[in-house]
């Protein structure tokens, strides 16, 4: 089973402001998640743009791998998922 953490990166503030807090939300609700429901996976999921632009940067890309944060990018117009990354 799956739960999801959707960010829509539309605020005004910095991209790297909300990557910080995205990141920090979703490693919070993992170790809640793994308490109550360890065999739930948590995914982030991030729009398209900002996942070819913002988390293609070396920082966010590699926070990411540390962190081992499983992604679902989706497009927003089309309102679909584009890729699932494990």
């Amino acid at each position: 089973m799956a739960a999801v953490e959707v960010k829509s990166f539309l605020a005004r503030a910095s991209a790297i402001s909300e990557f910080h807090t995205a990141l920090g939300q979703f490693i919070n609700y993992r170790a809640a998640l793994g308490c109550e429901d360890p065999d739930r996976i948590l995914y982030l999921a991030i729009p398209n743009l900002v996942y070819q632009t913002f988390f293609q940067r070396e920082f966010p890309a590699s926070m990411v791998q540390e962190n081992s944060v499983k992604l679902i990018i989706y497009d927003i117009e089309l309102e679909r998922i584009v890729l699932w990354k494990e």
